[in-house]
């Protein structure tokens, strides 16, 4: 068995490949399990690296999508959404909600219906790279194609 056949990954597989069958999981030799570690093994600027952070919003969650290079602001997240409190979500939380563990929690493929938002800093690279259900296991993706397949929206969120 391959990291390929492990169900997190699948469910990432079959997103990407009925989006567009040419977008391919790729298995890297060491963890992505951080920005830094997937941009080593990949060979890219961390910038380029997709961070999936969850939040929970009052009685909901929020997914963030946040380049490598850059850090969530919580008061940007709060005056977009108009609300008081935002938290990091716990380990649990981010497992139930998205179906992954932290360090390969994907912007696709969640067991739960969560909004979206993508920090439009990520749109200064050509190619992108995201988490795809395992630390090892990552895929690349532009930046049009990653609203298009996540329907997140753009929005300013980092400091």
């Amino acid at each position: 068995m391959t990291l390929l056949d492990k169900e997190p990954v699948k469910r990432v597989k079959k997103i990407l490949n009925d989006f567009d069958p040419t977008l391919k999981v790729i298995i890297l030799d060491n963890s992505a399990r951080t920005a830094i570690e997937a941009a080593s093994s990949l060979g890219c600027e961390v910038g380029a690296i997709v961070k999936s952070l969850l939040f929970r919003i009052e009685n909901s969650f929020l997914l963030c999508l946040v380049s490598g290079d850059k850090k969530a602001s919580l008061n940007k997240i709060k005056r977009i959404l108009s609300i008081k409190d935002v938290s990091m979500a716990s380990a649990d939380d981010v497992k139930n909600v998205t179906g992954y563990s932290i360090g390969g929690v994907s912007p696709i493929g969640h067991l739960k219906e969560v909004k979206i938002f993508i920090d439009n800093s990520l749109e200064r690279f050509d190619k992108l790279f995201a988490a795809a259900g395992h630390p090892n296991c990552v895929f690349m993706i532009n930046f049009e194609n990653l609203q298009k397949i996540t329907k997140g929206k753009i929005k300013e969120i980092t400091e």
